[in-house]
């Protein structure tokens, strides 16, 4: 398989770690992110690395026994260590505070600490098989308060830093779960859910694995996935992951059955807000998207996998050593092999060969294996990273290899479109809400994020639409139904269509002597006014003489003063249409003599600058009966360049009668 055939690969800069082994120790913090790897019980040092730190954290703790969990509170400020089934014991790593450890017992009688989770740099929650304990410590006293409790019989859990969620499994069977969610030093209880088993003869005990549940945020909602081995119909063959969706208010919903088709070991990551199932029989993954539409049963919708299975990507382990060591061949690391240990969102962890790496989805393999280009819009327009690929998709839909029907096309313009003034409209309404005052509102307004989803008519002008209005082997009808069936989506929408849009679509026009055509568009306001596209007009008087009126019309309808529009025409260098503006409307005996000639001498045309020079002679003799120039019209350097360019014969004689 090529490398365009890919669709997930681990990231290039994994975190490296001392590989497990007798004597060291590989712990795993999910809220911090951070691989602990802890010597000889600590004696001969710790040693912490996270994904963002390049600088590890070392030090040393006396061995006081077998460490069950080890975990830095947020910032890196307090470390928390459980050696027995009883305690746990602190460290600070604040500067000027007292780096001697103080111990805090679990408060329940004959309760086994299951393990601890930190929610904030100084809250820390104890897990205990009769209930959870939530604390804050004082560093500074070195020692604990207890906040809250709740006694609960408890099997094992879960947390989700991101949402600061910890989800009790309850009940014999294991399938009750009791979520708490936490915030600033309050703990709540959310409603408890019970998750459905899978039908199961009498005499088999069935209970819920902590390996089947994980619990993810997809698209900002925080799930707890469950991986079904058996579908619960007997009709159905293979594994599923079935996605409740676990409300802050409210309760807990089963809302998106994912379907497997096949079964065996399986591992759960999120990356990117798509849940990608690995396999390790197969050796293979799937990504599914609970975005796109699925097939609703009225309870919960069904969703495929967006895309065929495939593996990682092959990965090529870097040689570590000296630079002449180095020149040995990188080694293939073993994919999917049983010693990977995978965490939310879109981490996985290979203790054995010392290595932490980020999942990562590929967008451009994706564009050739979903063929459905609609489909593929939906897509892309959910990911982070899409806005180039979304423009190559569009360039390639437009291209003679694999040109795309019309229909097709305005799919994909109408769902970019439709993306672009979401935004628009969000930023509007932000606007206004300044505007009036609202800036100090609680909660704080916030700027609508720019996206890269959102695909404006620049980006597609520059990126898409201009090269191929410029391709010459492109069907001239083809270039002009793309450009216009663009600009109908926009308007469709209500975005201001901008000028450069309508300026492509004319050109195209007038190189293809679709002059009919332009003059019905712009009869009928296909074409928006606008002061670029009235000038453009006027330029193209020499090929198509009605231009000239049809700019002037336009250019009367958006009010504009007579003589701004004669600035505009000689800033774009259109003297002779100016002055054959101001002839139209009368204007041309009260006119600097000046200006034009300025402007005519700027255009570096010999023969145009003839031209306008004799009219102004032609103006004096009239109004004056005298050719010449007076000293107040300041254009004695025309005249000198007059001269100097056709000669002092060529300069007109007073008329006398």
């Amino acid at each position: 398989m090529g490398e365009e055939d890919y669709y997930l690969e681990l990231c290039e800069r994994p975190v490296q770690f001392e590989k497990a082994n007798p004597v060291n120790c590989v712990f795993f913090d999910e809220a911090n992110k951070q691989v602990f790897a802890v010597r000889s019980g600590g004696a001969t040092g710790v040693v912490v690395k996270g994904p963002d730190d390049r600088n590890p954290i070392s030090f040393r703790m006396d061995d006081k026994g077998e460490v069950k969990c080890i975990k830095f509170s947020l910032e890196n400020k307090i470390l928390a260590v459980q050696r027995t089934s009883k305690t746990v014991d602190f460290c600070n790593f604040i500067p000027d505070n007292s780096q001697l450890e103080y111990t805090q017992e679990c408060k329940t009688k004959n309760a086994n600490i299951l393990g601890f989770c930190w929610t904030s740099s100084t809250e820390i929650v104890f897990i205990t098989d009769q209930g959870i304990e939530f604390y804050q410590v004082l560093p500074e006293k070195r020692s604990l308060k207890l906040l809250k409790s709740h006694n609960i019989n408890v099997n094992w859990y879960m947390y989700c830093p991101e949402s600061a969620v910890i989800l009790l499994s309850t009940t014999v069977l294991e399938n009750v779960l009791q979520p708490f969610y936490f915030r600033a030093g309050t703990m709540s209880k959310l409603p408890k859910f019970e998750i459905e088993l899978p039908a199961a003869p009498k005499s088999t005990k069935l209970s819920l694995s902590e390996r089947d549940i994980a619990m993810a945020t997809i698209y900002g909602q925080l799930y707890v996935l469950f991986l079904r081995h058996h579908s619960r119909t007997s009709n159905s063959t293979g594994a599923e992951v079935v996605l409740y969706h676990l409300p802050r208010e409210g309760a807990c919903k089963k809302m998106h059955i994912l379907k497997l088709n096949r079964t065996g070991k399986f591992a759960l990551n999120v990356v990117d807000n798509l849940v990608v199932v690995h396999h390790q029989d197969t050796e293979t993954s799937v990504i599914f998207d609970i975005k796109l539409r699925g097939e609703f049963d009225g309870m919960v919708t069904f969703h495929h996998p967006v895309l065929p299975a495939r593996s990682i990507q092959p990965y090529q382990i870097p040689m570590a050593g000296p630079a002449a060591v180095t020149s040995q061949s990188p080694v293939p690391c073993k994919l999917y092999s049983s010693s990977w240990i995978v965490f939310q969102p879109d981490i996985i962890i290979s203790a054995s060969q010392g290595y932490l790496w980020n999942l990562q989805v590929k967008l451009q393999p994706i564009v050739n294996l979903l063929p459905d280009k609609g489909r593929l819009m939906d897509f892309l327009l959910q990911r982070k990273e899409c806005k180039m690929v979304i423009l190559s998709v569009c360039s390639q839909m437009l291209s003679e290899s694999d040109r795309a029907t019309l229909p097709v096309i305005a799919t994909v313009f109408d769902k970019l479109n439709h993306e672009y003034k979401k935004y628009l409209d969000a930023e509007q309404s932000y606007v206004m809400a300044v505007e009036a005052g609202q800036s100090r509102s609680n909660p704080p307004l916030k700027r609508p994020t720019r996206t890269q989803a959102v695909v404006d008519q620049s980006d597609m002008y520059t990126h898409v639409l201009s090269a191929f209005a410029e391709n010459k082997e492109m069907p001239h009808k083809f270039v002009i139904a793309v450009l216009m069936e663009y600009i109908r989506s926009l308007n469709q929408f209500q975005i201001t269509v901008q000028h450069y849009l309508h300026e492509l679509v004319i050109k195209t026009l007038v190189q293809h002597n679709r002059f009919y055509m332009l003059h019905q568009f712009l009869q009928y306001h296909v074409l928006s006014d606008s002061k670029p596209l009235a000038c453009l007009l006027l330029s193209l008087e020499s090929f198509y003489p009605p231009a000239h009126q049809l700019s002037l019309d336009m250019l009367k309808r958006l009010s504009t003063a007579n003589d701004e529009i004669v600035e505009v025409l000689l800033s774009k260098h259109q003297v002779l249409a100016a002055l054959r503006f101001i002839r139209g409307i009368g204007g041309h005996d009260n006119i600097s003599a000046r200006k034009f000639l300025d402007a005519a001498k700027q255009t570096e045309d010999n023969m145009l600058f003839y031209t306008i020079f004799r009219f102004f002679e032609q103006r004096n003799q009239r109004l004056r009966g005298n050719p010449n120039f007076t000293p107040g019209e300041h254009c004695e350097e025309h005249v000198a360049f007059f001269k100097q360019v056709f000669g002092d014969q060529a300069l007109m004689r007073p008329t006398t009668f």
